[in-house]
């Protein structure tokens, strides 16, 4: 099938330069012929021209054996030649040989196509060269007196342009989007002048470039011969002949067009290949047909293959140079750290030591909430959400960025003076970063030709009629910084190490048992007044969120109550009879089987390994896993006599908790035409308590619940040890409001508890907030401050892994005011300048808040 063919029978589309079968053309180039064989050498295939280049009838050859066609010397250097075949992609050259018992000698290339030999020859055009790898030697040697890599690169196109004659020749190199520049040219005078020149990466499709890397010499010796047809077209297997190893292989209508847009005649590219990928091309045009013979073309690829070596040792070399440089840096900031800790409070000097290893314009550091910057930075609500970006990036791994947009989107037009990222993960829990920031690099790229050019019908169709024009087009790039290398991300790798070093430093263990011992005491008191006011909180929050509908009795309404009360409970005993510590999922389970289905708790089958949570997550599961079988033996399989629930779970590779709910055999579901507080439990608990997700399919096969639990939450065990627990077996609050304390305000809540949250926000509902935001994390309230700007803030300062001191910070700053709220009491330690702020003792309740709003007022006043 011929390549027109081909074309008309695809469907035409925005892809089909990346489509065409540019291997499978059916043809060659008339500057020699093509013979296939078969693996006992027998003739299978010939190019049409056989007949101009050897003496015998092409008509008759198909079928016959190699020996009647060629010499028995030939044959048997052939043979021999095909032995030393190595790998796949492997071709052999013999040059100035006889193939019949006459004159004519030849320059042949052997391959192997699957079974089949492809055997190609073009008539010698030289028959006395001389001494190739001398010449290659010498090649070399000029090379190796250039200082720098452009001079490497001119001395590279100067020698292949002596060697081949061409009028231009250039050394392309292609940059990690695709697209490619002309960074040396060697040009005879009058013709212009490509250097500097960009191209799109779409000049090249996929299926080219893969060809670059098995066959790295090409030549097209006239774009307007006739190409010469292989008989016959294919195979038995109706497949036709691959050429993609083949010298003289035809040339793609769709190259030949991009060629003659370009003034182009005749060309040849050689791939310079640099640790197995494709670095770049050696690339030579004529402006009239011209054909390097067979030999000085192999030399050509030789010089190539040397000088992509070249390129491998001097780039290897500069950048062992640069990462040793960084390591001794590296060193230097472990060794001074060591004997002054103080110097990682101070955002300059580490600004210093790290620019001076990975050259950036500022540095921001984040640790534990609290924040610093020095040089070129963002703002600081910019910089939180640059951090709430980077947490859902892959932990512990550095991550680099030259368009800050990528990572936050809502930047992209806010003229930030920064565009590059490079975020250093020092921690895993909580998530702690030093981050460098490169400004934004305003250039001029220039395209040959308008890289951007809409969509074209040519003789081909759509997009396959290459741009008409390549004079220069110039582009203006903005929103990005100059890109940080592979080489300074693993010095960043580097730098990670050694700050996670220092930071464990500063953490000695001898340090922390002295300061433990003096105030063990206090701590113990504080955590147990902590602990119950936030039961108490929780508490409250369920009974005041359990509104009972219309129609509701008081015993159903407690009810309710006390189911969701004895689950907490039932989780709290678990907790405490492990010492508040980690506590099986299965027993949680059980627990629930045991309240509400006393004699037929088979229906509930669990399936999962001995896996533990830590109180806080069983805490939140126990509500959920209560709802769900709540709901299920009210509404759902566990409703009817055939019904069950399936609850399994599972460890991901990152120990993470995968849980899942499954019901069959119920009644037909359908989606809640009104969402309670328990539909508000079971699809938001575990996202907002414990950062993870939660998903709820309402199949009318049956309800479908899944849930992650994140690794913190989750310990491993090889034992499913844990005590059974067998225990018998919650819609706002009036919305009237009884106070214009806040009528207007706009509020910023900071709250790590879902329950207590939404109770909150009920209580400031009540008291005339315009509004109520909330917020469970420093990054997530800080990133809030800057976008919202509340009137008033109430902060939790116990954040879990955090606190909330750095909001107060920012607040501070902007002079929003606000007050704290903890369920520590009186031993709760602020810093000196939030010492005078309100604190609220938990539970929130009406009275509490209006006497620490009210406080807060006369305070501003």
């Amino acid at each position: 099938m011929s390549t027109k063919a081909l074309v008309e029978n695809s469907n035409v589309d925005l892809t089909n330069c990346d489509r065409e079968p540019i291997h499978q053309l059916g043809e060659i180039q008339p500057i020699g012929f093509l013979v296939v064989l078969t693996a006992d050498w027998m003739i299978s295939n010939v190019s049409a021209n056989i007949g101009e280049f050897l003496d015998i009838d092409e008509e008759t050859l198909i079928g016959r054996p190699a020996t009647e066609v060629f010499t028995k010397n030939a044959i048997h250097t052939l043979r021999n030649r095909l032995a030393l075949l190595r790998g796949k992609d492997a071709l052999e050259r013999v040059f100035r040989m006889s193939l019949q018992d006459n004159d004519r000698v030849f320059d042949v290339a052997l391959h192997m196509s699957g079974s089949r030999i492809i055997l190609e020859a073009e008539e010698s055009a030289e028959h006395d060269y001389g001494d190739a790898t001398g010449t290659v030697r010498g090649m070399i040697g000029r090379l190796e007196q250039a200082d720098d890599m452009a001079a490497f690169f001119n001395e590279g196109a100067r020698q292949i342009r002596a060697l081949t004659g061409f009028d231009r020749v250039m050394v392309y190199r292609f940059s990690e989007d695709g697209s490619g520049e002309v960074v040396a040219e060697s040009a005879k005078g009058g013709i212009g002048r490509f250097l500097g020149l960009h191209y799109p990466a779409s000049d090249i499709p996929r299926q080219a470039r893969e060809l670059y890397l098995r066959s790295l010499l090409r030549i097209i010796t006239d774009i307007d011969a006739v190409p010469v047809p292989i008989l016959p077209a294919t195979d038995e297997k109706g497949e036709p002949v691959d050429l993609s190893l083949s010298v003289l292989r035809s040339v793609s209508r769709i190259h030949i067009e991009y060629l003659r847009n370009m003034g182009v005649r005749a060309s040849m590219s050689i791939s310079i290949v640099v640790e197995g990928k494709l670095w770049g091309l050696i690339a030579c045009h004529h402006y009239a047909p011209r054909c390097p013979s067979f030999e000085r073309r192999s030399v050509a690829e030789l010089f190539a293959q040397m000088f992509a070596l070249r390129i491998e040792s001097r780039e290897r070399k500069m950048v062992v140079e640069y990462e040793r440089r960084a390591r001794d840096i590296s060193d230097q900031l472990l060794g001074a750290v060591a004997s002054d800790e103080t110097l990682l409070n101070d955002p300059e000097w580490l600004s210093s030591i790290l620019t001076s290893a990975i050259p950036a314009d500022g540095v921001g550091v984040w640790i534990n909430g609290n924040y610093a910057f020095s040089g070129l930075t963002p703002t600081t609500g910019e910089f939180a959400r640059i951090v709430q970006a980077l947490n859902a990036t892959a932990a512990g791994r550095v991550y680099a960025t030259e368009r800050i947009a990528a990572l936050v989107p809502e930047m992209e037009n806010n003229k930030s003076p920064v565009a590059g990222v490079l975020a250093i993960p020092i921690s895993r829990a909580p998530r702690d970063y030093v981050i460098l920031f490169r400004q934004e690099l305003v250039r001029s790229v220039r395209w040959g030709g308008d890289p951007h050019k809409p969509v074209e019908y040519g003789p081909n169709g759509p997009r396959l009629s290459p741009r008409q024009s390549f004079e220069e087009w110039k582009e203006t790039v903005v929103g990005k910084s100059l890109p940080f290398s592979a080489s300074e991300i693993r010095v960043a790798e580097t730098l990670r190490a050694t700050l996670i070093e220092v930071v464990l430093r500063l953490s000695d263990e001898a340090d922390a048992d002295r300061r433990e011992a003096t105030s063990r005491q206090e701590l113990l008191i504080a955590e147990l007044n902590h602990r119950v006011r936030n039961i108490l909180s929780l508490i409250r929050g369920l009974i005041r969120q359990s509104k009972p509908a219309d129609g509701t009795t008081v015993e159903d309404f407690v009810a309710v109550i006390d189911g969701r009360v004895h689950a907490l409970a039932r989780a709290h005993n678990q907790i405490t009879d492990d010492h508040w510590g980690p506590a099986p999922v299965k027993n949680l389970l059980e627990a629930e089987a045991a309240a509400f289905l006393t004699t037929q708790k088979d229906r509930l089958i669990l399936d999962g390994p001995p896996v533990l949570l830590n109180p806080q997550a069983y805490s939140t599961l126990a509500l959920v896993v209560h709802e769900l079988v709540t709901n299920s033996v009210k509404y759902g399989s566990l409703s009817v006599s055939g019904g069950e629930a399936l609850a399994e779970w599972s460890v991901k590779e990152n120990g993470d908790l995968d849980f899942c709910w499954r019901e069959q055999g119920g009644p037909e579901v359908w989606p809640p035409q009104r969402k309670g507080f328990g539909t508000t439990i079971i699809e938001h608990s575990v996202p907002y308590d414990l950062g993870g997700t939660a998903k709820v399919d309402y199949a009318r096969e049956g309800l479908r619940a899944d849930f992650l639990i994140p690794a913190k939450h989750v310990v491993q065990t090889k034992s499913p040890a844990g005590n059974k627990i067998n225990l018998p077996g919650t819609p706002p609050v009036e919305a009237r409001e009884v106070s214009a304390l806040l009528r207007g305000k706009n509020v910023l809540l900071v709250e790590d508890s879902l329950i207590i949250a939404l109770d909150a926000e009920d209580l400031l509902d009540r008291l005339g907030a315009a509004s109520v935001h909330t917020e469970s994390s420093a990054v997530g309230a800080i990133a809030a401050v800057e976008t919202r700007r509340p009137d008033i803030a109430i902060l939790d300062i116990n954040l879990g892994d955090h606190d909330s001191v750095p909001i107060a910070n920012r607040l501070s700053e902007l002079g929003i005011p606000y007050i704290f709220a903890t369920g520590y009491g009186e031993q709760s330690q602020l810093p000196d300048k939030h010492r005078s702020r309100p604190v609220l003792q938990k539970p929130y309740t009406l009275a509490s808040l209006t006497r620490r709003l009210s406080d807060l007022a006369e305070l501003q006043d």
